[in-house]
């Protein structure tokens, strides 16, 4: 049975999945795939391709590695180190303003990866061609940010453990003051950043939580008519499901979301601001109304005096007054009588008939 392969070709680096046919795989076999990095541990082994798949065609992988494919890849990490002391000794000479933090080599040696940060634009070409002289490859300057350098560095949290970025987190979520605010947290600097020193990731880790908890709760702060009399809310917690009220004796009680659904609360101005919106939307009605009736007596009026000079000349063309003209296109030709036409539902032009009470 074919299964699907997580390989990883770095520690800290991203799982890409391969199908493994009639090989069989194990955990932590180290395999050859048809990429560049070449050579990987499996890590995962799934029946199926996960949702966050990058890709939905997977390719295969090739063989299990050999001795000869380990003592290559020996053979590149030692390549790497020896690369890093190189390029950090041209960084020196040349006094750019970047700091380099590690080297990746490809298992086949097409290409080398030096990845390192800097606070602005860095013109590195002529480092470039030193790497090239000397290491006869292709060569890749790729900056990082700072949560990057800490995943490749690795670094203790203020949890007391190993960052998450380097242990397990593969792709960073963004990170917002709001979801500190939403947790109570103190927001001090020093309390919700990592080392790297941006927002912990592990804010967005409960988030979901924290939002779907805010969405059931009362706002704080704001006074509520409720059975048993008016209320504050004064707090509100997320692990005992709870807020906390101030009744109008001035007692202080705690409730859950469901004792506090089933008081039935609402707002104290709740019937002023319906009333309100229910006259702002009255008022939009009006004036589209106003605008749709103006826009419809300009149509008319346009259509009119479209007609009218349509008539005048007509009128100039056949030499006669507008008046008499307007008068013939009334009547029916041939007929002496001034009475006026009427239409049928038809839209047929028709004549009211004379009875013989009027003859």
């Amino acid at each position: 049975m074919s299964l699907i392969a997580g390989v990883k070709f770095r520690e800290y680096g991203n799982i890409y999945y391969f199908e493994t046919k009639e090989l069989d795989v194990s955990m932590g076999d180290w395999v050859v795939v048809d990429q560049g990095q070449g050579l990987g541990e499996v890590v995962v082994l799934r029946d199926d391709v996960p949702a966050d798949a990058e890709s939905e065609e997977l390719k295969q992988v090739n063989r299990l590695a050999e001795n000869e494919d380990l003592v290559r890849h020996q053979e590149n990490e030692g390549l790497s180190r020896e690369a890093f002391q190189y390029c950090l000794d041209c960084v020196r000479q040349r006094k750019l303003d970047m700091k380099l933090v590690d080297v990746e080599v490809f298992f086949d040696r097409s290409k080398i990866i030096f990845y390192f940060t800097a606070p602005n634009r860095i013109d590195f070409r002529e480092l470039v061609k030193d790497l090239v002289k000397n290491y006869r490859t292709r060569i890749e300057l790729r900056q990082i940010g700072v949560r990057h350098e800490t995943q490749m560095v690795g670094a203790v949290g203020n949890c007391g453990m190993v960052c998450c970025c380097r242990r397990f987190l593969r792709k960073f979520a963004p990170v917002t003051i709001k979801m500190a605010k939403e947790q109570n947290l103190f927001l001090n600097p020093a309390k919700i950043s990592g080392i790297c020193g941006r927002l912990l990731c592990c804010l967005s880790y409960e988030q979901e939580n924290y939002e779907e908890f805010h969405r059931a709760c009362p706002k704080l702060g704001k006074k509520y008519f409720t059975e048993d009399g008016s209320v504050k809310v004064l707090r509100a917690n997320m692990f005992r499901n709870s807020v906390s009220l101030l009744s109008e004796f001035n007692e202080e009680m705690e409730v859950t979301l469901e004792e506090w659904a089933e008081m039935k609360a609402t707002r104290p101005d709740q019937a002023l601001q319906d009333a309100a919106r229910a006259a702002a939307k009255k008022a939009a009605e009006e004036a589209a109304r106003k605008e749709q009736e103006a826009k419809e007596a300009e149509e008319e009026e346009a259509r009119r005096a479209e007609v009218e000079k349509e008539l005048e000349e007509r009128a100039k063309a056949e030499g006669v007054d507008v008046e008499s003209l307007r008068e013939q296109m009334i009547r029916k030709p041939g007929v002496k009588s001034a009475e006026p036409v009427k239409r049928t539902s038809r839209g047929k032009r028709k004549r009211k008939r004379k009875t013989k009470s009027d003859e």
